[in-house]
């Protein structure tokens, strides 16, 4: 997401190694994991279901921009947002890999280094660990990615078409129109000008301030989150909410993914914002957006 409120595409070469154990304590259901991508280290969780009985079928989560893998606190729980989901997912027999994009969280790199490429890579190094782990059923994997994790969502999709389904929850599908609402539109068009390892600082609209190099910025023009979802057929469900205002207009943004997508499809449109009412509490979370979720991986595994 835009986690917002708070706080083509290259192949990546990337060499997968075994699963790496973090120091930290963790529950039985869920084990601290991470694995290399272009020498650097991503972190996740993954959480698998209690009760299995066999490899579960897993779900990739993707956090947005300024996010971590937890997400946004939501009120009146202890959980952010894609813990929330995790939980919710595994009860339902569902495993589940959330990750830190490099720059972000507990993975390694800078966060003024990030650029929608790099995340990508991220995802596509993920669904490829994941493949390989012998904890889930690597031939039932999904991806789940929230607003900025929805366009690197579809290019992981797009770059690993046999992935079971894609989930979008209100993805970034104009990057260079959400982005130069959020970060100006002047310095957009400075840094898409400048040099790629210049640092731009500005003050994002919930009044923090963040950096990004050049680098970042020359890629709003050039990527393509529906040029992405054309190149894949799988099952796709995208989810928006009307009174969602960080990427906007909706259902029209999310509605742009289906017209290029030639696949199953369905578009979801709740009377919500752009973080599903995390502010004031789970019931958009539980009542809509999981229950939707749920119900597409049930029917595309």
């Amino acid at each position: 997401m835009m986690t917002g409120y708070k706080t083509g595409l290259a192949k990546t070469g990337v060499c997968l190694f075994a699963l790496s154990l973090l120091a930290a304590p963790v529950s039985a259901a869920e084990k601290l994991v991470s694995f290399p991508v272009n020498g650097q280290k991503v972190v996740g969780t993954l959480e698998i279901p209690d009760a299995q009985t066999g490899p579960s079928p897993v779900v990739l989560l993707l956090h947005g921009f300024t996010g971590t893998r937890d997400e946004l606190p939501v009120k009146d729980t202890n959980e952010g947002v894609f813990k929330r989901v995790a939980h919710q997912l595994s009860d339902a027999g569902y495993a589940s890999l959330r990750i830190d994009f490099r720059g972000s969280g507990d993975s390694e790199g800078a966060w003024e280094d990030t650029t929608f490429s790099g995340q990508i890579a991220d995802a596509i190094a993920a669904v490829d660990w994941l493949k390989a782990s012998q904890d889930i059923d690597g031939s039932k994997i999904s991806i789940l990615g929230w607003s900025q994790g929805g366009l690197v969502a579809t290019h992981a999709a797009a770059s690993r078409p046999e992935v079971k389904s894609t989930i979008l929850w209100a993805p970034v599908t104009n990057p260079l129109a959400t982005f130069s609402a959020l970060l100006g539109s002047e310095t957009v068009a400075a840094a898409i000008a400048g040099e790629p390892e210049t640092p731009h600082t500005v003050k994002l609209p919930w009044g923090v301030e963040t950096t990004l190099k050049g680098a970042f910025y020359q890629e709003l023009p050039t990527t393509s989150p529906a040029a992405a979802m054309g190149e894949y057929e799988g099952p796709l469900l995208v989810i928006v909410g009307t009174r969602d205002t960080t990427v906007a207009p909706q259902p029209f943004a999310g509605q742009i993914l289906l017209d290029y997508h030639p696949g199953i499809e369905k578009l979801a449109v709740f009377d919500t914002d752009h973080v599903w009412d995390a502010f004031v509490g789970p019931a958009t979370i539980d009542e809509k957006m999981v229950p939707t979720t749920l119900e597409w991986l049930e029917a595309h595994q």
